[in-house]
């Protein structure tokens, strides 16, 4: 066992995070024009602690990861992920007027930046560390198969639908396709824990599955209180950086806001697994990285789209879920792209650059649709 205390900035982060958003959530920030540089301030201030506190929660469920072992260290990182996800959409769908298409933007951006981004990074740099990486192609296919299944039929079959007009599910609908998302996750979450556990474990892994009490002796039930804490406190300050991004780009009348802020969304909430992959790929456990990267877009689409359903179909708002052709477009190419690459259980860089050209196209589109 390997004993040694927290440094300060892992209690002082988290709580201090949670304090300046409840003080900004009660407070309030003031408005007008003759309090801008306030405003801006706040702004500044808020995501500065923001994305500070992400890394520290990355930290916290880290050593949470150790101490229980693979896989379900990574699932521990996911599910605390996507629960600051499904918060932010969901207040955010109850904030204001109604944003029928900010969850399908968030969601299309998620699966968009891990599947090309993190993926394409990941395989680069693993690559050009250790030139060729190989991966258990059993494990990697599963999450394929259920990514694609989720993606289509949440994201595309609501544009052709009869029931209701396009790009929209009937509540009946709405209702079948939520329990068809938790179904089809709960179904990968136990193939990768219990049923077919090996097919999704690095052979590097190995100790750290069959070792998990390696880890700091003692510091278990503080992780897990001052990750719940820091959680909070990013959800409540994402939701306030996230809407004030809202009311600018409005008011400068810039066109796809809600795809930028959705954009923003999933960039923010995947920085902490992000930052995991890309560890895990230098350190040649490519399998454990795809499991974080393409699970978190899993998680994404499994949970969040019946938690912002059954939000939509208690609040009445109307919630847009079919994407836009050429979005459509871009979900195709990169699905397929990733049942190529990892087809043959074995990556290069140039694996990694065309999942990387696929998210600067992406980009491009955020910026010149």
């Amino acid at each position: 066992m390997i004993s040694h205390r927290l440094p300060a900035s892992s209690y002082l982060v988290p709580i201090g995070a949670l304090a300046l958003a409840v003080g900004v959530q009660l407070i309030g920030v003031p408005g007008g024009q003759g309090h801008a540089w306030v405003t801006i301030l706040v702004s500044f201030i808020t995501l500065c602690v923001l994305l500070t506190t992400v890394f520290v929660v990355l930290e916290h469920a880290e050593a949470l990861a150790f101490r229980l072992g693979q896989p379900y260290g990574t699932l521990l990182l996911t599910f605390a992920v996507t629960t600051v996800e499904v918060s932010i959409i969901v207040s955010m769908m109850l904030h204001g007027e109604n944003n029928p298409t900010l969850a399908r933007e968030s969601v299309f951006s998620t699966v968009m930046i891990a599947c090309a981004g993190v993926v394409g990074l990941c395989l680069t740099l693993g690559a050009w560390q250790h030139r060729q990486q190989d991966l258990k192609r059993q494990g990697t296919s599963a999450i394929l198969s259920v990514l694609t299944a989720l993606t289509v039929l949440t994201l595309v079959l609501p544009n052709f639908t009869l029931a209701t007009d396009p790009g929209s599910f009937s509540p009946v609908q709405l209702i079948f396709v939520s329990l068809c998302s938790v179904l089809l996750y709960a179904s990968f979450v136990f193939a990768q824990t219990m049923g077919h556990r090996d097919d999704f474990l690095d052979e590097s892994a190995a100790y750290a599955t069959n070792h998990p009490g390696d880890a700091v002796e003692g510091a278990g039930y503080t992780n897990a209180i001052l990750l719940v804490i820091g959680l909070v406190g990013i959800v409540l300050l994402a939701e306030q950086v996230a809407v004030g991004i809202e009311n600018g780009l409005a008011a400068l009348q810039v066109k796809q806001s809600d795809a930028i802020v959705g954009a923003f969304i999933a960039t923010l909430v995947l920085l902490p697994e992000s930052v995991a992959a890309v560890r895990a790929a230098l350190n040649n456990e490519l399998q454990r990285s795809l499991n974080i990267a393409l699970g978190s877009a899993l998680a994404t689409i499994g949970l969040t789209i019946p938690a912002v359903g059954m939000a939509s179909l208690i609040t009445g708002r109307e919630l847009m879920l079919g994407l836009s052709s050429g979005d459509t477009v871009l979900l195709a190419l990169i699905l397929s792209i990733s049942i190529h690459s990892f087809g043959t259980g074995r990556t290069t860089v140039l694996t990694g650059m065309v999942h990387l050209v696929v998210f600067i196209a992406f980009i491009l589109l955020l910026a010149v649709p």
